[in-house]
Order: structure tokens, then sequence, then C-alpha cells
């Protein structure tokens, strides 16, 4: 299957299977696409839940609006920003940059100060902002990764933020629940999956310049 079928097949699915399960095999797989997302400046300043449990699952959906993906679905997978950044996370992504990359830390200390200068140049609201809009380049890689793999999956931002984070006791780990996805295998009762998607034509949606 090529990219764009991948992406044909795939749609916010509605009604999960709750009797099918993503193989823990094929997890790992998903995490390790979303490890492997973009971020700003790389520095992935968030954090992926995984639920499986059904109890948090059933606690879940009674603020998700009721919604059944989150008690069908196999696993919902949560997105949090971290709500702070400091200069002890950037450290932290040059130290491990340096191990890696086997480059002594203090030929990044330029580019370190610089990345320190700009986040903090930032308002608590605008760093939040910030480190929520880089979950959503996460999920993207988890959707297209679910696609290939033929795992159904819905991205949802219908959940009550505030709960979510209570119940998940984001709040003690400078974590905000930022956008969720349903991750399982679609019901053969799920109608959305008959229906043709629905998107702007091409000229109308880009803008050439050449």
């Amino acid at each position: 299957m090529t990219l764009i079928d991948n992406l044909e097949w795939r749609y916010a699915t509605k009604k999960f299977d709750s009797s099918k399960k993503v193989s823990a095999q094929h997890i790992e797989l998903l995490k390790r696409a979303i490890q492997l997302s973009p971020s700003s400046y790389g520095l992935q300043l968030y954090k992926i839940l995984i639920i499986e449990d059904s109890t948090i699952k059933e606690r879940l959906k009674a603020v998700s609006y009721g919604q059944s993906q989150i008690t069908d679905a196999s696993h919902v997978f949560v997105f949090c920003n971290c709500v702070k950044v400091t200069d002890e996370d950037i450290d932290a992504y040059f130290s491990l940059k340096s191990q890696i990359e086997q480059v002594d830390i203090s030929d990044f200390k330029g580019y370190s100060d610089f990345i320190k200068t700009d986040v903090n140049s930032r308002t608590l609201n605008e760093k939040n902002q910030w480190t929520s809009n880089q979950t959503y380049l996460a999920l993207g890689n988890l959707l297209n990764a679910c696609s290939e793999l033929k795992i159904d999956a819905c991205p949802m931002e219908g959940f009550d933020t505030n709960a979510y984070n209570k119940i998940l006791g984001l709040d003690k780990l400078g974590l905000n629940a930022a956008v969720i996805a349903a991750v399982g295998y679609r019901s053969e009762q799920d109608n959305s999956q008959n229906t043709s998607k629905v998107r702007k034509p091409m000229e109308n949606l880009f803008i050439e310049h050449q």
C-alpha cells in the first residue's frame, strides 16, 4: 500500500470493536513513530499516556461527553504538553544530544543560550500554547503510523481538559492534556467507514507561486 492509499483508507473511527485489541508489538511501533516525530528545536516538550485500563477509560468517558470511542477502543493515547519550560529542560536536551552525537556539550552552548533566550521571552500562556502545538505534530505521526499498520484511530478534542488532568494526576507532573486519540479496530456497524471523504478540491486548497 502506498502512503496515499493508506490515507484514503483511514477515517476518524466513530465506533470501535471492543473485542479487538492492538497487539503489544504494534503498540511499540506506534510509540516509535511518535518518538520520531518532529518538534520545535527537537525538545519534545510533551509526554504521552497510553491508557488501556477499562476502569480509567470509563472515568475518562464520563468527562469526554460520553463518547463511546474512549471505552470501546483498545487504547487511548493522551498527548500531554509541558505546562512550564525551564532552562533545565533545554540543558537535558543538549546533554542527550551531546551523548548521542558524541560531541562535547560546550560546543552547543551558543545554540543552547539562543533557545533559552527565545523560550524565556515568552509568557507562560505563550509557552503553554507552544508546547501544546507540538503534541499535534506527534499526533499526526501516530495517525499515519496507524494507517500504515491498518489500525483504526480517532483524534479527539472533545473532552474536559481539567478533568483529565485531575483523573490522570497530570497537574502534579507539570503536564496538561492537549489532545487524545482512541486507537483500535473499527466495528462492522460503524457506518462512517462507508461514507466518502469530504475534502476541498485541490484548486481551493493550494496556492502555488512559480
